[in-house]
């Protein structure tokens, strides 16, 4: 940290905390100016901490940070949006999870990425306020992939390279995308993707938010886009998300699916 001011102030969202040492807490945060940090808020456990409030996980906030001896401290912190509404509902408290736990399992504190910053407060902000929230976590997840190198190839077979023509289809996320029924049939580690599907995970791909949101997605092709993404994110994380599960249970449990 020796090349660093002693002191930065960031905009940032709160992505989880930790107890440390007998009153402060461990934050992992990601700032809009330095990427994904680790920071310990000194005193936040006690009962009269100014900056306690603020420091809850998926609270965007400005924080001013000090340089410390290995790592930053915060030392001042006003929030700047607490998605209540997220809160207050189970439903849209598991889809925040998800975004978040999203995030911080693809990345490393390696430095500034504003754009990745930007789409995940739009994430959560959808997700704080949308009626319907699914179409925009897909769009989520097809543009965190993009970013984070990982784009899955939607138009030409992963094996033989020919276009994808309008049937069903085969998903091969060892190869990162798309393999057509010659290739796929017999390929280990696929699964199946219709040409419904995959239609829309294609709108999601080359379009803008607001294109993306004019086509409604059917219900009919949400299971099926759910399982897909599922399948591949765990593939490239090399382990299973937790906050799924959470989902599920809450669903299971408030809307009957």
């Amino acid at each position: 940290m020796s090349n660093l001011p002693r002191s930065q102030r960031v905009e940032a969202v709160v992505l989880r905390h930790s107890d440390w040492g007998e009153a402060d807490r461990m934050l992992t945060i990601f700032t809009r100016e330095l990427g994904k940090l680790r920071v310990v808020a000194k005193g936040a456990r006690r009962p009269r901490s100014r900056k306690a409030g603020h420091l809850e996980p998926f609270t965007r906030v400005a924080l001013l940070l000090a340089r410390g001896r290995e790592i930053w401290i915060v030392t001042q912190a006003e929030t700047l949006d607490a998605y209540l509404p997220v809160r207050d509902d189970l439903e849209r408290t598991g889809y925040a999870a998800y975004v978040t736990e999203l995030l911080d399992r693809f990345t490393y504190e390696e430095g500034e990425n504003s754009s990745l910053y930007r789409l995940f407060v739009e994430a959560l902000e959808r997700v704080s306020t949308l009626e319907d929230p699914v179409p925009a976590i897909r769009y989520y997840e097809i543009r965190l992939l993009d970013l984070l190198g990982f784009r899955p190839e939607l138009f030409h077979c992963v094996h033989c390279g020919n276009e994808i023509q309008p049937e069903a289809q085969f998903f091969s996320a060892l190869l990162g995308g798309v393999a057509c029924p010659r290739c796929g049939l017999d390929a280990a580690g696929v699964r199946p993707v219709s040409m419904q599907g995959l239609k829309y995970l294609r709108h999601y791909q080359r379009s803008s938010y607001a294109e993306a949101m004019r086509v409604r997605l059917p219900d009919a092709v949400r299971p099926e886009l759910e399982a897909l993404m599922q399948h591949y994110l765990t593939y490239l994380l090399e382990r299973g998300l937790n906050s799924p599960a959470f989902l599920r249970e809450v669903r299971r449990k408030y809307t009957g699916d």
